[in-house]
């Protein structure tokens, strides 16, 4: 069998091209950071949340065959970080009802309804925390007002500290969290389609919350 040596140059010269010009558009970088859980070394201060890298889910049982995943797309909040770390600070978070998505639009509609989260009336979902009790380190059960359809009940929420840094692509000095929980729905006047769908809902948040770089 012969080799064509013409068209195993060609070939070459192509991929050459192609590695030179991704190159030359995206250079490949090293992104190289620590992270730390130790409390006492996170400045005070305010950090918000950043909604790029926020993520607030709830699931629910649906007719025993398995828990149906809604999420919500427009969250906003702030964590007051005191000295003493996690036993001092607050947080506040507040989240726009109307951007539910359960991948159905046709079921979006009808959560949003006046059956349940009845958004016009209610536009907006709050937590407020009021304590936290140490569980281990870097971790805890903090509990808050919980703020559904104008229904306020306190949950408590399993919190992790992931740890702080600076956050090597955007030079925001940033805290990031792993928190879950579980609250009943009917508690806070959502009984609709009980018991097809579930009384309990879990809910899973992963959140980062950073400090503007200063200048």
């Amino acid at each position: 069998m012969g080799i064509d040596f013409r068209r195993a140059a060609l070939v070459s010269v192509v991929a050459l091209s192609v590695v030179t010009a991704l190159g030359a558009c995206t250079p490949l970088q090293v992104v190289t950071h620590t992270v730390t859980q130790t409390e006492a070394r996170v400045p005070a201060g305010q950090y918000k949340l950043d909604p790029h890298h926020t993520s607030v889910t709830f699931n629910v049982d649906h007719l025993k065959f398995s828990r149906f995943m809604i999420r919500f797309d427009r969250v906003a909040g702030e964590i007051d970080w005191k000295e003493g770390g996690l036993d001092k600070s607050q947080v506040a978070v507040t989240i726009d009802a109307a951007s539910i998505d359960t991948n159905v639009p046709l079921l979006d509609k009808m959560v949003k309804g006046s059956d349940m989260l009845d958004v016009e009336r209610n536009p907006q979902i709050r937590f407020v925390s009021t304590r936290f009790e140490r569980t281990g380190e870097a971790r805890g059960k903090l509990t808050g007002d919980l703020t559904i359809r104008g229904v306020t009940q306190p949950v408590t929420l399993d919190v992790t500290f992931n740890g702080y840094g600076l956050d090597p692509l955007t030079k925001a000095y940033t805290l990031g969290f792993s928190a879950d929980g579980q609250f009943s729905r009917s508690k806070f006047g959502l009984t609709t389609w009980y018991p097809a769908v579930g009384d309990d809902i879990h809910v899973i948040i992963q959140t980062e919350a950073a400090r503007p770089p200063e200048g």
